[in-house]
């Protein structure tokens, strides 16, 4: 039987529920307030390669988009990235991000010289490569495999901060304009399939891609996790 997007949409939801955000002993803690402020610490620093370098993820896949509908989608979360002018007042994201590190006790040097673990490291090197390879495989990576979970969680993990650490509201925008910012659509993987994936060979890649990108952000989590464990 072909492959059809609707069965490849519930693979790829098959794929992510192995896998539950809320169920991640790293983000687990961070919703329930188990960890330690080190860890948390520690999460912070690793956790960068993602928001302070979006640039890398982002910017390339905008380049490589061949529609001009879909490259003006792109263009914004670009946008809002680096000038936070759409849901953050004006101040883009990886400020957001320092203002974070800065409520746990981390200065912006310190945040922007992480000294990453290998998952991160593993993490920038495959993403950076699968969002400028080409549009469909760096879409489906970005937002089919890599599409966070966050909305309503990234709320959570605010108050949680708020309430253990006493971190304040300007600390932990970065997580409450995400739960706006990142809000999920439900129907943009059918949007982008039935544009870009024209072909059964273009949507078993799709699959392809979609578990690799939850496998690399499993390394990821994972690293990030130890890494937490030896500074509790």
């Amino acid at each position: 039987m072909a492959l059809t997007v609707d069965e490849t949409l519930a693979r790829i939801d098959e794929i992510h529920a192995e896998k539950r955000f809320w169920d991640r002993p790293m983000w687990k803690g961070l919703i329930d307030g188990s960890h330690t402020k080190p860890m948390v610490q520690e999460f912070a620093r690793q956790h960068g390669i993602v928001p302070l370098h979006n640039h890398n993820y982002h910017g390339r896949l905008y380049v490589v988009c061949p529609d001009p509908v879909w490259r003006e989608k792109i263009a914004e979360v670009v946008y809002e990235e680096g000038t936070g002018l759409l849901y953050a007042d004006g101040i883009p994201h990886n400020e957001l991000y320092c203002r974070f590190g800065e409520g746990l006790g981390i200065n912006r040097e310190d945040m922007w010289n992480t000294d990453y673990c290998a998952g991160a490291l593993s993490f920038k090197a495959y993403f950076q490569n699968m969002c400028g390879k080409n549009f469909l495989e760096g879409v489906a990576a970005h937002m089919l495999g890599g599409e966070a979970q966050g909305p309503g969680y990234f709320g959570k993990i605010a108050s949680t901060l708020k309430d253990r650490f006493g971190l304040n509201d300007e600390h932990v925008a970065f997580w409450t304009v995400h739960d706006v910012a990142d809000e999920d659509h439900s129907d943009i993987g059918r949007e982008l399939l039935d544009q870009f994936a024209t072909s059964e060979a273009d949507l078993e890649t799709v699959l392809r891609v979609v578990r690799g990108t939850v496998g690399i952000l499993t390394l990821l989590e994972d690293d990030t996790w130890r890494q937490m464990q030896e500074a509790a």
